[in-house]
């Protein structure tokens, strides 16, 4: 069964397994899917589809499950609805439905609502008044019927909406990674992220800093740089540690080590700064690795031991294998699938034995992962501090690498044999395949959704607002089998209420806000409905266009409210790049354009040309600029963030090598070896690398943040609480 479209009873199977058999790139057009991805997704579900008669079992089975059960396995309800959730009003007269509610907010057990124990009514009529004063959190909802059938499901209640912005503010965008201080040890750490979110806090005005994500990455070298394949994301990487800030450096007495460890890391340090050298992360980790191992050998005062086995204790079992991974990883290699038979089932006994016998690395690793966890969470208190009113907000990538922590420990709710990936587009031809394995929603539905909503407590532990990557995919992602180019995957569904009320409910318990990068093919009803439930949208300048009419650009006013705003991101060309057309020639050196040069500098040129005379028009360039357009790069640039502040989105971003006049995106999609993707440090429009403490005084980058200032009644160089970004202050 490959290769022809799908027949009647495979589509029906496939659609009762949230599996598409065709999709629509365009209003206009709908593509047929490969059988054969149909049929892999659907085995990847663990449902046989490999033949006509497997395909009629599967299919009677699906019905019949489906018709005899009294409840899914996860039931929503918005807590504004005075309706009650809609999986209960079907259910038959006289059914006896009982609710034990969540203890607590950790979700480490049940208890009875109320003092009178558990609620229970007859349904149907019942439905409304089960869940009426209900509190929020993941309940254990029980129906009993009277012909003898029971269910158990998970009851999610969460909030309307997550929580909004407090007032309108600007903020920056950096790669932690590139932003290197004279302090740091060869790559950007978390003790530079707090000195930038001080500054940008106290001296810009700023509201919130966003960063690429921190997750922890596939141990060994060499490691897949990219923070979009991290081992876990769950667990930060404590190669953003800022050493000297551990409180147990302190205490090494025996320095001799220490000294020659730091002397390795200012070399590393210089390299990069002083002698255009690429970000070595692995030299940097293994040079902070051995310093770790004499600073961790300093015993924990009692205050510290209590917050550590705090730590251990809120995060269970997940931190334990986390911290076994990499201990076993250490022994037989970063790929876990590998390993020893034995070892590639976490709850082996070969595995319980081998993590006994490895007890002190994997306290090692536990440490580092508290560590890190209590320097993130510094780095958001300093940002509070500081008057930003969001503060740090963090991004959560797609997925996880397959070798890595998280695909060895929930092997369970990933779809083994598949990868995610995004179907071809006008951009992409040829479609993109991202090695990330899917999780499979209904082993999500059948756990309450447990390994999402502990994801999303542990980020927002010490997150103002969470960035989430590619959040189309939580009502569909496009995967892969293992083995076919990324043209013959198909969309698999997920249950989009279900993920957005665990988003709401955990973002509202953390007071966080969450922001959706919606960028490209989107399907409909898809933004209206993140908009209705709170989540921001993403909106760069340069898509920013009329596409239903004239194709120009959208003038400010037309822009949605409910959006983080700017002129670019990690995997677009700098602005500075954007304007002269060195994004062209840097993909003409590289081999990377599809057209004849000269026609894609022409279209090039034409765009930034458009734009230009848009902010002319509206009086948003500098009256001092001299020359035509194209000559005066920074008055260019201040007149595309005036633009971004005329638009009503809730957060203005600006991208931080933007104040420098960097020419060079951090990320060029579809290069690997041709190009020095997530190893560049920020530098100005020679290419010259500028430190943290440079940066920060540069008089480009001031007069940028000037215009947010001026705009906020602040004046130049700001001090005062207008500048410090209070909750409410508006920029307008």
């Amino acid at each position: 069964m490959t290769g022809a479209p799908a027949d009647a009873e495979l589509s029906r199977l496939a659609e009762l397994h949230g599996v598409a058999v065709s999709y629509r790139p365009a209003p206009d057009r709908t593509v047929t899917v490969p059988t054969s991805a149909v049929v892999a997704a659907l085995a990847a579900l663990g449902v046989d589809a490999g033949s006509p008669d497997a395909v009629r079992a599967a299919l009677a089975g699906r019905e019949r499950e489906l018709r005899e059960r009294l409840l899914p396995p996860t039931v929503v309800h918005w807590a504004g609805d005075p309706r009650g959730p809609a999986a209960l009003v079907g259910l038959p007269p006289g059914t006896r439905l009982r609710v034990e509610t969540e203890e607590g907010t950790e979700g480490t057990g049940w208890e009875s609502y109320g003092d009178a124990g558990a609620r229970e009514y007859a349904a149907p009529s019942s439905a409304a008044a089960l869940v009426a004063g209900l509190p929020l959190g993941v309940h254990r909802l029980t129906a009993l019927a009277p012909d003898g059938r029971t269910a158990r499901a998970h009851l999610v209640v969460a909030p309307d909406r997550l929580p909004a912005p407090p007032g309108r503010s600007h903020g920056l965008l950096v790669q932690l990674y590139s932003l290197l201080s004279r302090r740091s040890w060869g790559m950007g750490d978390l003790g530079d992220l707090a000195e930038l979110a001080g500054w940008a806090g106290r001296t810009a005005g700023a509201g919130f800093v966003q960063v690429n994500p921190l997750h922890s990455a596939v141990p060994g070298a060499p490691t897949d740089p990219s923070p979009y394949r991290p081992s876990s994301r769950r667990f930060p990487d404590p190669v953003h540690l800022r050493i000297e800030d551990v409180p147990e450096y302190a205490y090494v007495t025996d320095r001799t080590r220490l000294d020659a460890l730091l002397e390795r890391a200012a070399r590393l340090r210089t390299a990069v700064l002083d002698k255009g050298a690429l970000i070595d992360r692995d030299a940097v980790w293994e040079v902070k690795r051995q310093a770790l191992e004499e600073v961790l050998a300093v015993p924990l005062g009692p205050g510290r031991q209590a917050a550590y086995d705090a730590f251990r204790a809120a995060h269970g079992q997940a931190l334990d294998d986390h911290a076994a991974y990499h201990a076993l990883a250490e022994v037989h290699g970063p790929d876990w699938r590998a390993w020893p038979d034995g070892l590639r089932d976490p709850r082996s006994a070969a595995t319980a034995r081998a993590r006994a016998a490895l007890a002190d690395r994997v306290a090692f690793h536990t440490r580092l992962a508290w560590l890190t966890d209590g320097q993130l969470r510094a780095a958001q208190r300093v940002a509070r501090e500081a008057g930003m009113a969001v503060g740090i907000v963090h991004d959560l990538a797609v997925g996880v690498h397959p070798a890595g922590a998280d695909a060895w420990a929930q092997q369970d709710v990933f779809a083994a044999g598949m990868s995610v990936g995004a179907p071809p587009d006008a951009f992409n031809a040829r479609g993109q395949d991202w090695g990330l394995p899917p999780w499979r929603p209904d082993r999500l539905a059948a756990t309450g959704y447990a390994p999402y909503r502990a994801l999303l407590r542990a980020l927002f532990r010490y997150a103002g607002a969470l960035r989430i990557d590619h959040v189309m995919g939580l009502f569909r992602l496009w995967w892969v089998p293992e083995g076919s180019p990324p043209t013959e995957g198909t969309y698999v569904h997920y249950d989009a209420e279900a993920m957005l009320a665990v988003l709401a409910l955990e973002a509202g318990r953390a007071g966080a806000v969450v922001i959706g990068e919606d960028l490209g093919t989107v399907e409909p009803g898809v933004r209206e409905t993140l908009q209705r439930r709170g989540v921001l949208g993403t909106s760069v300048l340069w898509f920013e266009r009329d596409w239903t009419g004239d194709g120009r650009p959208l003038p400010p006013e037309q822009w949605r409210a409910d959006c983080l705003a700017t002129a670019t991101t990690h995997d677009l060309p700098p602005t500075a790049a954007r304007l002269t057309g060195d994004h062209v020639d840097l993909r003409d050196r590289l081999g990377l354009l599809t057209r004849p040069a000269g026609e894609e500098r022409a279209e090039a040129a034409a765009d930034a040309a458009e734009w230009l005379a848009l902010l002319g028009s509206l009086g948003l360039l500098d009256s001092t600029a001299a020359g035509p357009p194209g000559t005066d790069e920074e008055a260019e640039i201040r007149a595309v963030h005036r633009f971004l502040l005329r638009t009503p989105a809730r957060l203005v971003g600006l991208w931080l090598p933007d104040g420098v006049g960097d020419r060079r995106p951090q990320n060029l999609p579809g290069t690997s070896a041709e190009y020095p993707n997530w190893r560049l440090p920020i530098a100005d429009r020679t290419g010259r690398p500028v430190p943290l403490e440079e940066l920060t005084a540069a008089p480009r980058l001031r007069a940028l943040l000037e215009v947010f200032g001026q705009l906020r009644g602040g004046g130049p160089a700001a001090t005062g609480p207008r500048a410090r970004g209070l909750p409410g202050d508006s920029l307008t």
